[in-house]
């Protein structure tokens, strides 16, 4: 069994570059697998390992004073749901294009999943998905704003003018673990809305913890592993990924004549160029050999 943590914490890392070296060399020693970000701004990541291995990771982070209160969504899966660990640095944990917006006095209100339905039924109340639109393609919360956003760093110029926020009583805003409501909400405030609200936790806690029939999510989450995709509890649910655009894929996608396993989605089919469909289909014939040979390719899980 693989335990993967979500994890993420905005603190002052000015030594940021010189972290990466001794995390990847001890993550790597101690199999820990999934993708961490290290910035100026803090650091933000998932990774997943064997239950002792990542505790012991996970108690070296917490080891460094800025990050003691460091916390993480739990989750766990048969699978492995990455191939190796990556140690990044980059110049935002997650890239909106506003590097030290956070801060105690600038992001929104927390709001417990307990009490999110109560907040997100209130008359007058904008409930806004901060995700991209590929995300809020497979699910949402019920009757949510949807951006349309093809990228985190669009969000910025949609809410400088949406008109859906204008006559707004308040603003309620949602992610997928609740990084990217860190700098939604702070940008929503610096913009003039003075009740802004945050689901603490994210989509992720708001599944775990609130009772199937209690609830008001409609459809999967997206989560960034080979899971692809989660429901209620945190179960892994049946979408695939689209090779090709990275994309989640469904059974009505996979039935639809655009979709060519390990090849083109009906979201991308119309823009790949015969180069990268050639290329594509040797990936694809790569796979097939791998698996043959009973080995694992990587890219040739679940899509």
């Amino acid at each position: 069994m693989h335990v993967i943590a979500a994890l993420y914490k905005f603190a002052k890392l000015e030594d940021f570059e010189a972290l990466q070296a001794p995390l990847r060399a001890r993550g790597e020693a101690l199999g820990i697998t999934g993708i961490l970000l290290l910035a100026r701004e803090g650091l933000n990541g998932t990774i997943a390992g064997e239950e002792r291995a990542l505790a012991e990771f996970l108690d070296l982070l917490r080891a460094d004073p800025r990050l003691s209160d460091l916390t993480w969504k739990e989750s766990r899966s048969e699978q492995a749901p990455f191939r190796k660990l990556r140690v990044r640095l980059k110049k935002e944990i997650v890239s909106m294009g506003a590097a030290d917006i956070v801060g105690p006095e600038t992001v929104g209100e927390y709001v417990a999943p307990e009490d999110w339905n109560a907040l997100i039924s209130r008359p007058g109340v904008a409930v806004v998905d901060v995700r991209n639109d590929y995300e809020v393609a497979i699910g949402s919360f019920e009757g949510a704003i949807d951006p349309k956003t093809a990228r985190f760093r669009d969000f910025p110029a949609w809410a400088e003018t949406a008109e859906a926020l204008k006559d707004a009583d308040a603003v309620a805003m949602f992610c997928t673990g609740g990084i990217r409501c860190e700098k939604a909400t702070a940008l929503m405030r610096s913009l003039g809305h003075e009740k802004v609200y945050h689901l603490d936790g994210g989509i992720l806690a708001y599944l775990e913890r609130t009772p199937e029939e209690e609830s008001l999510w409609r459809g999967g989450c997206f989560v960034f592993d080979e899971r692809v995709s989660v429901g209620h509890g945190l179960k892994p649910l049946d979408h695939g990924l689209c090779r090709g655009c990275r994309r989640p894929v469904g059974a009505e996608d996979r039935g639809h004549p655009d979709f060519e396993e390990g090849v083109q989605c009906p979201a991308c089919a119309a823009d790949i160029s015969e180069r990268q469909r050639a290329a594509r289909l040797e990936r694809r014939k790569q796979i097939a050999l791998a698996r043959d040979r009973g080995e694992t390719h990587l890219g040739g899980e679940k899509g």
